[in-house]
């Protein structure tokens, strides 16, 4: 086999038993072969790894001691994937269809500028509606999957470059994982993806978007959509990330914007029953404030790419119309 695309697929579990057989399901019909499943499982409480080494041939499952997060336990194996030239990201609510993982390695092959990629995300269980094409960015700090709840009739898209991948069901390239140190273990899980993408970015990594690297993912389906638990996450590591990686011209340009998304998240979740959580997050937000500037100073010195590259790939526009994606 072709060392230069001996790939670990890392999925991370946490009591996902109505979901994970099927994920590895998708993963045996794989085209691509040149791979090994690794599940990570979170400490789960509900038996649903008890079985899979028996079940499922040649998937590895690492047994953690307590939940770590999704950013700590696809950390722990992507450490221990020596070898391994790609890892690929797939979350067990997730199916990939069978040419899931051999069109991204298509599109790694073909396009040499890109070193991570992400594939189109369908909503499971809906009639053809899309669950994202890639993750944009926006100038204010808010992130959001391009697509999401569109009719996928209505979208056409060509590959093309992204600013993030949904770490649903993603491709990087290892070496440049371990570069930049991970995935933020503060961040536990949400927004950590985008975290990644963005220290990938100052260093002059470049995403691609691959429409026929296709899953089906139903998207929250163990936290739960707007549970307390994903607010929670979502919107104290959304502060943390703008912070410790937006270039300091764009920063400063983007503060009093952040500051008014902030706001209407405080409104907003407030409005619909969740106060305690979402003031919890924006405090939470602050005292970690220490340890983001601590990072800040070191991501923005070992930065390669200028604010000007930074600005193309975000959205920058007006933010009002961005305000739904605070939800």
């Amino acid at each position: 086999m072709n060392n230069s695309t001996r790939t670990i697929v890392v999925v991370v579990n946490f009591n996902g038993k109505e979901f994970l057989d099927k994920c590895l399901e998708s993963l045996q019909h794989q085209v691509f072969s040149n791979f090994k499943t690794v599940v990570v499982d979170n400490f789960s409480h509900d038996g649903s790894v008890d079985q899979i080494e028996k079940r499922f041939s040649g998937v590895e499952v690492l047994r953690l001691k307590e939940n770590i997060g999704f950013a700590a336990a696809n950390n722990y194996a992507i450490k221990q994937a020596e070898g391994f030239q790609w890892v690929a990201l797939l979350n067990p609510d997730a199916i990939a269809e069978p040419d899931w993982l051999s069109e991204l390695h298509i599109a790694a092959e073909k396009n040499l500028k890109y070193s991570f990629f992400g594939s189109h995300l369908k909503k499971q269980g809906s009639s053809g509606t899309l669950d994202g094409t890639g993750d944009v960015y926006h100038l204010c700090g808010l992130a959001w999957r391009r697509d999401h709840g569109v009719p996928e009739k209505k979208i056409c898209r060509l590959a093309g470059e992204i600013f993030s991948p949904c770490a649903a069901a993603a491709m990087y390239r290892r070496d440049i994982i371990l570069d930049v140190g991970g995935f933020d273990e503060r961040f536990f899980c949400y927004f950590e993806d985008v975290d990644l993408a963005f220290r990938l970015r100052l260093l002059g990594h470049r995403c691609l978007y691959v429409p026929d690297s296709k899953v089906d993912h139903f998207g929250s389906a163990i936290a739960g959509r707007q549970s307390d638990f994903v607010v929670y996450h979502g919107h104290r590591n959304m502060v943390w990330a703008y912070l410790k990686n937006m270039p300091s011209s764009l920063l400063w340009l983007g503060l009093p914007q952040h500051i008014i998304v902030n706001l209407a998240a405080l409104i907003w979740f407030s409005l619909t029953g969740q106060a305690g959580t979402i003031f919890k997050a924006k405090r939470d937000a602050l005292l970690g404030l220490r340890k983001t500037i601590v990072q800040r100073k070191l991501i923005q010195k070992n930065s390669r790419v200028s604010s000007e590259k930074i600005k193309k790939i975000i959205a920058t526009g007006w933010l009002l119309p961005y305000l739904k994606n605070i939800k």
